[in-house]
């Protein structure tokens, strides 16, 4: 029965996908994968632009043999003055008649011409085939330019359903594929075919029409001739093309072999761990060149195949010229035969050789391009595929679900066999694992996340299939023991599953917006645009971001990571356009946070920022530029290294101080890290130079000492000053100088401890401090959002501008007092949840590397929860949150869930199973239920002892 209700399901996705064949047939290429023929799918796409550009081709023809035509006329007429027989002075020039057939009238006059000199006549074909090849070139650069941009928006559409259809993989599907090589396939090798998309119908029309037109005027001059340019054309296009067919099979090993070389990196660079760990880089190097060699070999033997194909077929195009010199030379001395005609015959034939070779090479990249993109096909075919997103149930899930006669299997054998329950909906249901992954494969056929092999999940007699897998990813929520996080802020990726197509018949505001609709609907991308607003708010069951902010938030404290959002704001930036209330307080909540400093006798706990003074607990750099900077070349090192900073250090003879600290920390450094490994604690207290940046300082410090060796080698008297000049700081070049520079802008005196500021300097550097700022305002340089006691730095952090200034590290415990301040001073402000929202814009990094485990498995949950499901399935989502944590949550879920929405756990053991509605308890590959007295969640069982507590992977 259950088979049959699963066939009965695939008949009713079979059927959905003819009607949406039948109502639209490009939605049918999303349905079933791509089109199995790779110029049906072009034709189909692109049909009325190559109709088109061949009108244009067409179009150009006649222009194109008249500018074949005209060097014949220019010998003959003009030259030779064929046009001046019988004595006639003048010839006619320009003359347009209208040639219809005999029957209707033959030539009609529409222009009688100029009459022209013999000179005037030369000049005036001549310039007629100028402008000839004027317009020809005009008609190539238009068809090329168009055939191009045809090229570009095909490839960009079938990039877009490779990807689409990589989002309706099935998770069996997933699980087989590599990232690295399908992300290879929609960069790298659909890359080739959308080349060749351009100039699938239009190449060979174009350049078969040249070729044709050239060989058709050839045979009007002479048959004979003609013959012999087609005997060596007809042999070109039927030996090339055989001769490549080798090349085709080693570019299609090639092609495979590159693939698996990505995949194989892919995969080395997701264990770099496991690799390092093991010591396995030789391995892995050795493995790397083995399929590098095997890729080396491949390119090898093609090459060798490509170019004596080339050879051959360049011998042959250079056969032609020579007979025509020969037996066309031998023509023309026999008088059958004219001057012109031959000239025009072997002008002609020098634009015949070009298309045909461009034809035989379209001939070979269309060969080429079809084995890519059936391969391309084979990753894609429609049994990997989920169904469309078509129209589909969308009702809650409440009722009873039905799980009948569930099986799952993988290629190492089953996971679950024959499982069968029946529940009614809200549910609490706890699934205890026994180690095998069958409690993990149930929890994803649950969640829909999984196919089973055979059997069915049903709601009130319902396949779950029967819901429209939008509807499901709404009314359905899944979090996994792997959380899964994009680049971007905290906030992006907890609203990612709130993310609602707008309205996309919205009227463009601009003339690019309505540039990009178009090229949108051309090519089959969506046409909404990112700046829209996709938040589905009403899901959440908020009215706008403000309410929706503030949700987050609490999921956020309520499991326990509040705190950790309210650091992360307070070293975010603070942007007035987001945050113009927080912005507008900033200046008080400053005020405030001094003289709760001074009331509580701890205002030495901060040296704050003063125009006039020097921070000591600030780096050089910092009080140099006294500001924030927000260009690369001002960050860092790179600041040594500006123009105008050197400039600035050179005029006010700072740059031999600064030079010379750098060499005392130099010395200092290799000193203090002599034989000391890579990873050191010294290397973080003394943040000035890492590990391998001690060789480069050597060898400066090493070139310094040559210099004066040698500056002192020199022993004449006139040489004095300059000597002293180069043991100053010319004994270093500007480079070497830079690089020694940078070690003292990341100074603090104390914190260091070195003894190399003193008072004059640090005046120095307070002076150069306001010079700096109208050298950089004066060569329109900006890059530095400077410290101002009554505006908001937008480029420091939210604690920066609070403080103003430096924590005093010299003071114990500073940095945890003056943090409990700040807490405070926001407390008493009402500051608390602004500051907190500035912390939703934190970035999470790559795959979330940013975050701790247990902070990435908190916004999988809150992403989870903020979606408001019907049914919450989690496979060890609670695991990386630590032990009593994750019991806290859990018992905020169960609170939660069971009265209106249904919560599914995959739980380690069974020691909190009693506080589930309904319990399944793995046994290898099958589950039962214990007896219902030993489950309910009972009053008595609600007061359990301690033991009832312990932790969920104990």
């Amino acid at each position: 029965m259950a088979e049959a209700r699963a066939a009965a399901g695939d008949a009713t996705a079979r059927r959905r996908a003819a009607d949406l064949a039948a109502s639209d047939p490009e939605a049918a290429d999303a349905a079933g994968g791509l089109d199995r023929s790779l110029f049906r799918y072009i034709w189909r796409h692109s049909k009325r632009d190559q109709i088109l550009i061949c009108c244009v081709v067409l179009a150009s023809l006649p222009l194109y043999f008249a500018s074949l035509d005209l060097p014949r006329r220019i010998v003959n007429e003009a030259i030779q003055g064929h046009a001046f027989e019988h004595g006639n002075t003048t010839s006619k020039f320009l003359v347009l008649r209208l040639q219809t057939p005999d029957w209707f009238g033959g030539a009609w006059p529409l222009f009688d011409g100029f009459d022209v000199d013999r000179f005037e006549l030369l000049f005036g074909l001549s310039s007629m085939f100028l402008a000839l090849v004027l317009i020809n070139g005009a008609f190539k650069y238009w068809i090329n330019v168009a055939k191009g941009a045809l090229g570009e928006r095909m490839l960009r559409r079938l990039r877009f359903q490779l990807f689409a259809l990589i989002l309706r993989f099935s998770p069996e599907s997933v699980r087989q594929s590599k990232a690295s090589e399908l992300a290879t396939i929609i960069r790298d090798e659909v890359e080739p075919v959308g080349g060749f998309i351009g100039d699938a119908y239009i190449l060979p029309a174009f350049l078969g029409s040249q070729a044709a037109t050239a060989m058709a005027f050839i045979l009007i001059q002479n048959v004979w001739l003609g013959l012999m340019a087609a005997g060596v054309v007809g042999v070109q296009i039927v030996v090339i093309p055989r001769l490549r067919r080798e090349l085709l099979r080693l570019g299609r090993k090639r092609q495979l072999a590159s693939r698996r070389l990505a995949g194989r990196v892919g995969e080395v660079v997701d264990g770099i761990e496991a690799v390092h760990a093991n010591g396995a880089e030789p391995w892995e190097r050795a493995e790397i060149g083995q399929r590098l060699y095997g890729l080396f070999d491949l390119r090898l033997r093609i090459y060798r195949r490509k170019f004596m194909v080339k050879f051959l077929n360049n011998l042959l195009a250079q056969m032609t010229p020579f007979l025509f010199y020969c037996i066309g030379g031998y023509f023309a001395l026999k008088g059958q035969l004219s001057i012109g005609q031959l000239v025009a015959v072997i002008a002609a034939y020098r634009d015949l050789p070009p298309p045909l070779k461009e034809l035989i090479d379209w001939d070979q990249q269309r060969l080429d391009v079809q084995v890519k993109y059936e391969q391309v096909v084979q990753q894609f075919l429609p049994e990997r595929l989920l169904a469309l997103d078509a129209n589909g149930r969308d009702e809650p899930l409440t009722g009873t679900l039905s799980v009948e006669d569930v099986w799952v299997r993988e290629a190492h054998g089953p996971l679950v066999e024959g499982v069968s329950l029946s529940l009614p909906l809200p549910v609490r249901l706890g699934i205890v694992s026994d180690g095998s992954p069958s409690a993990s494969a149930l929890a994803r056929v649950l969640a829909h996340r999984a196919v089973p092999s055979r059997g069915r999940v049903a709601v009130e007699g319902h396949d779950l299939g029967e819901w429209a897998p939008s509807a499901l990813a709404r009314r359905i929520a899944y979090a996994s023991v792997e959380p899964v996080l994009f680049p971007g802020s905290l906030r992006d990726n907890i609203v990612y599953g709130l993310q609602r197509p707008p309205d996309p018949e919205a009227v463009p505001s601009s003339l690019e917006e309505r540039r990009r609709l178009a090229e949108a609907r051309r090519t089959g991308n969506p046409l909404q645009s990112l700046g829209g607003d996709w938040i589905d708010y009403g899901q959440a069951g908020v009215a706008d971001a403000a309410a929706l902010d503030a949700l987050m938030l609490d999921w956020l404290r309520r499991i326990g990571m509040g705190e950790e959002v309210y650091r992360f704001g307070l070293l975010g930036l603070v942007d007035p356009d987001r945050h113009p209330a927080l912005a507008g307080r900033l200046i008080e909540a400053r005020a405030a946070l001094r003289a709760r400093l001074e009331a509580d006798g701890r205002a030495h706990l901060v040296e704050p920022f003063d125009t006039a003074r020097y921070n000591r607990q600030a780096t050089v750099g910092e009080n140099l530029l006294f500001g924030v900077p927000t260009t690369p070349s001002l960050i860092g090192r790179a600041l040594a290294e500006h123009p105008v900073v050197r400039r600035v250090l050179d005029r006010r003879g700072l740059t031999p101080a600064l030079v010379t600290m750098g060499e005392r920390i130099a010395e200092t450094m290799l000193e203090i890290f002599q034989g000391l490994p890579m990873g050191h604690p010294l290397f973080e207290q003394f943040s000035f130079l890492s590990a391998d940046e001690l060789p480069e300082y050597e060898a400066i410090l090493a070139r310094r000492s040559a210099t004066i060796a040698s500056a002192e080698s020199h022993h004449h008297s006139w040489l004095t000053r300059t000597r002293r000049r180069w043991l100053g700081l010319e004994r270093y070049s500007r480079a070497d100088a830079a690089r020694l520079i940078a070690l003292p802008l990341a100074y603090i005196e104390p914190r260091h401890r070195l003894g190399l500021l003193d008072d004059a300097l640090r005046e120095a550097i307070v002076a150069a401090r306001a010079a700096l700022h109208e050298a950089l305002d004066a060569a329109g340089e900006g890059g530095v959002d400077f410290y101002e006691p009554d505006s908001v730095c937008l480029a420091a952090p939210l604690r920066d501008n609070l403080l103003f200034g430096r924590i005093n590290h010299s003071s114990a415990d500073a940095a945890r007092l003056v943090t409990a301040a700040i807490t405070a001073t926001i407390a008493a402000m009402d500051l608390t949840d602004a500051v907190a929202r500035v912390g939703l814009d934190h970035q999470v990094g790559p795959s979330g590397r940013f975050l701790s485990g247990g902070q990435r498995a908190s916004v999988s949950l809150v992403r989870a929860l903020v979606r408001q499901p019907d049914l919450l399935v989690l496979d060890g989502a609670l695991s990386p949150m630590g032990e009593t944590r994750a019991r806290a949550v859990l018992d905020l879920l169960l609170d939660r869930f069971g009265e209106t929405a249904s919560l599914v756990v995959v739980l380690p053991n069974e020691r909190v199973a009693h506080l589930f509605d309904s319990v399944l308890e793995a046994r290898g590959t099958t589950f039962s239920q214990p007896a219902q007295e030993d489950t309910k969640a009972t009053p008595e069982r609600e007061a359990a002892p301690e033991r009832d507590k312990a932790p969920l992977d104990r």
